[in-house]
């Protein structure tokens, strides 16, 4: 007796699959530029590319061919070959969905399958010790293994329409976390209860439990909650704002630390809707704030939105840091800016997708523009002694400009409890 793939759906029963029409069109444009790359064929294992490019991410390997190939997009499924068949779109999935040889009978399949050299792999993000034992398996075709992870990253810098929907539709959940974390905060509340409340929001609503970052080793806590001067204390991540975290183990975001009254509160939400990444920063209280605090995050608002307005010109990313780097300097917050010496960050924006992390970033040597249906989470944030404060929303570019996909001016930038 087979399982039923009907149990597999969003929560009132939607078909969460991505559409057939959309993987169709992304191993079209893959096809492409491995063409203009001059290689034959890519095989693709990295969890993440295979979502992207088939639909799922079970256990297996992609194979796809360069356009004027007569190679079969074909994807080879160690487990589970059902699942991975359904997700796909089943009998209107734009590829062959079949068995994985074993690795003994991978040179054969390949050969099979039209391919007379070596494949082009992911080897920017796959371990070594992956594609040298990938390899080993096909010494009798011809080449080198070639890497193919610039490509893969420049195709999903440019978002589609339906991906924009989804970091929408993120973003809207975002904003609701923090209106649980606005009911629930308060005077002698923990980090890590406050942050509880925003997990169950997340999880609530299909938050699939891991948040995916390109970066090795980053990973990432969904919320990150630093009051007063939580805010000050730097971790592993590379970012402006650190936090105790619950343990050593987890030495990021919301801590046992309790809230105090008079201190800025910097809560930084991640969300993932059907896997994409939502990002968004607001400040609250228990008990009004010194003016000192709201002039920063004045501040940090007007970089922000210098940020923006560079990056909706068509700026360079490297030019839109300059430009907010500058007005930090001006304003008297370079010492502060993204962190405290030695661990300051040195970015004010990074790309969202289904990573976290994804290209281009607002730092130096990103000389290129954010393109057209690029994201851009914008987060200028200072950090001192006792607090942080700063702004983050999540942005997208399109020919009518700069559109925000999180809370922006529908959740205030500044809440007192």
């Amino acid at each position: 007796m087979e399982w039923d793939v009907g149990l597999i759906s969003g929560p009132e029963g939607e078909d969460w699959r991505v559409p057939v029409s959309e993987l169709s069109e992304r191993q079209e444009r893959l096809s492409i530029a491995l063409a203009e790359n001059g290689l034959k064929s890519a095989i693709i294992d990295d969890p993440v590319e295979l979502y992207w490019l088939t639909g799922g991410r079970q256990n297996g390997v992609f194979l796809i061919g360069a356009e004027g190939s007569e190679i079969e997009n074909t994807h080879w499924v160690r487990r589970s070959l059902r699942r991975a068949k359904f997700e796909s779109g089943g009998d209107d999935s734009p590829h062959q969905t079949s068995k994985q040889p074993r690795m003994g009978e991978l040179e054969d399949s390949l050969k099979k399958s039209g391919c007379g050299e070596k494949p082009a792999m992911l080897l920017g993000k796959v371990p070594m010790e992956r594609w040298s034992f990938m390899d080993s398996k096909m010494s009798s075709i011809e080449g080198k293994i070639k890497d193919c992870t610039a490509i893969l990253y420049s195709l999903r810098e440019e978002k589609s329409d339906w991906e924009i929907e989804m970091l929408r539709e993120s973003g809207e959940i975002n904003k609701k976390m923090f209106e649980a974390v606005d009911d629930f905060g308060g005077f002698d509340r923990t980090e890590l209860e406050i942050a509880s409340v925003a997990d169950s929001i997340s999880r609530e609503y299909g938050f699939g439990g891991r948040i995916r970052m390109r970066k090795w080793p980053m990973d990432c806590d969904r919320v990150v909650i630093a009051s007063g001067p939580s805010g000050s204390v730097p971790s592993y991540f590379d970012s402006a704002i650190g936090g105790l975290g619950a343990s050593p183990i987890s030495s990021l975001g919301a801590g046992f630390r309790k809230i105090r009254e008079n201190e800025p509160v910097l809560v930084d939400i991640v969300h993932l809707h059907r896997g994409y990444v939502s990002d968004c920063t607001r400040i609250f209280s228990a008990g009004k704030i010194d003016d000192i605090w709201h002039s920063r995050l004045n501040d940090m608002v007007e970089i922000r939105k210098a940020v923006v307005s560079s990056l909706g010109r068509g700026d360079d990313c490297s030019e839109a840091w300059e430009i907010g780097h500058l007005l930090a300097t001006e304003m008297g917050h370079s010492g502060n800016l993204m962190g405290m010496g030695p661990d300051q960050s040195s970015f004010l924006g990074h790309s969202v997708g289904l990573e976290l992390d994804e290209t281009p970033v607002v730092a130096r040597g990103f000389d290129r523009p954010l393109p057209m249906g690029g994201t851009m989470a914008v987060e200028p944030k200072v950090i001192h002694i006792d607090g942080s404060i700063g702004n983050e929303d999540t942005w997208f570019r399109s020919s009518d400009g700069m559109e925000c996909l999180t809370a922006g001016d529908s959740f205030p930038i500044y809440s007192e409890w």
